[in-house]
């Protein structure tokens, strides 16, 4: 009877190594393929953000809206990319997390232009 218990044990053990392995590969292979995409992964990033500045730039002080307000103007797959303005600088900054950040700024005569990228 004392082995039947500690067969059912070590099957729970066995479950939970097996679960702990399985789960650890799936991380590793998402790792890997991040990694082995990151210059795509980046520059889609950039070109998200660098668009999201600028219509939320021209939203919020070229229409007048409110940031809140401007932020339902992202288009569909963007909801990584956040979106901060600095009403004094009239300047509204996209960032995707860890990734890049820009930055629009409304220019008399010209509307909202992004700042200079450093690459």
């Amino acid at each position: 009877m004392a082995k039947m218990g500690s067969n059912s044990h070590s099957g729970r053990s066995v479950a939970g190594r097996a679960s702990f392995w399985i789960i650890g590969l799936a991380l590793v292979g998402i790792a890997i393929a991040v990694w082995s995409n990151r210059t795509a992964i980046g520059g889609y990033a950039d070109v998200g953000t660098s668009y999201a500045a600028r219509v939320a730039c021209s939203c919020r002080f070229v229409a007048g809206r409110t940031l809140e307000d401007c932020r339902k103007d992202k288009l569909a797959g963007m909801e990584l990319v956040s979106l901060s303005d600095d009403p004094e600088g009239k300047s509204v900054t996209a960032s995707f997390p860890l990734v890049t950040s820009n930055t629009a700024t409304l220019r008399d005569g010209y509307g909202c232009v992004l700042e200079p990228w450093e690459g």
